[in-house]
């Protein structure tokens, strides 16, 4: 997203902050309905384009998208939506996939009000690897003749009991409708979404060795200082590893090819 759908995005993702700050705003309710939301932004072609047409005042646009949503969706949802329309936007597309990003961010909003953000993280980064490991899976859960129900219960199979209830509702969401990203892109987005609220980068860690908990904040913390915020590890164990341990945050790469970086990430695991 470029120009005035970011300007657009950034100002709707404050206002749901807002929004699900009051105690009495149920996040995961809004997440539920923001999903549908977007699935009929995403069928409707020509109600998009109306949505988005700059020619069309935002208050007219509101005013179309209120009429439409009220009584379908809490009211809440609805002035969420009216202000993402009210905006400027580069595209059709960009005003589903924001609608889309909200709804995940309000799973995430509604993890964290519960204590359980880390959980959600540390699921969506195991399932998406478990996923990677094995291709019968993976194409059971992205065969596009197979049905939502089904797909539903095969993820419901997979994580119920074991894993959060806003971890099984981003998975699902994100198997139904991929809206052309793979499952490695969508949980990755989650990933960073997660990380967003918290202020903090995410750092993939692969290690030739488990690190225990001591190591894993003394990386964590090493990392920080290096960045200047806080960090979010997500660890695979890999022998092969070259050096040891190999770093990735965003599209850098901490490697033995990075040597003094590194060797205080090395230093900060033998304490």
């Amino acid at each position: 997203m470029i120009g005035a759908s970011r300007e657009a995005l950034a100002a709707g993702r404050q206002n749901l902050e807002s929004l699900t700050d009051s105690t009495s705003v149920d996040a995961a309710k809004v997440a539920e309905e923001l999903t549908a939301v977007t699935a009929v932004l995403d069928r409707e072609v020509s109600l998009r384009r109306v949505l988005t047409d700059p020619s069309r005042s935002g208050q007219d646009k509101a005013q179309l998208i209120t009429s439409l949503l009220t009584g379908q969706v809490s009211g809440e949802t609805v002035d969420l939506v009216a202000g993402l329309v009210r905006s400027r936007w580069s595209g059709g597309r960009d005003l589903v996939d924001a609608v889309e990003e909200l709804a995940a961010y309000a799973e995430v909003i509604a993890a964290d009000k519960a204590g359980a953000l880390d959980d959600v993280e540390d699921e969506l980064f195991r399932f998406g690897r478990v996923v990677s490991g094995s291709h019968e899976l993976r194409a059971a859960l992205t065969e596009p003749k197979a049905g939502a129900v089904a797909k539903a219960e095969l993820i419901k199979k997979l994580l119920g009991g074991r894993a959060n209830a806003g971890t099984v509702r981003l998975v699902t969401a994100l198997v139904n409708a991929p809206r052309g990203r793979s499952l490695e892109q969508g949980l990755e987005s989650y990933s960073k979404l997660a990380a967003a609220r918290r202020g903090r980068v995410v750092a993939l860690v692969t290690t030739a060795v488990p690190l225990s908990d001591t190591q894993k904040e003394r990386l964590s913390g090493a990392l920080g200082r290096m960045y200047g915020r806080q960090v979010h590890l997500n660890i695979d164990v890999d022998p092969e590893v070259v050096g040891g341990v190999r770093v990735q945050i965003g599209d850098e790469i901490i490697n033995g090819t990075v040597s003094s970086r590194l060797e205080g990430a090395r230093q900060s695991l033998e304490g």
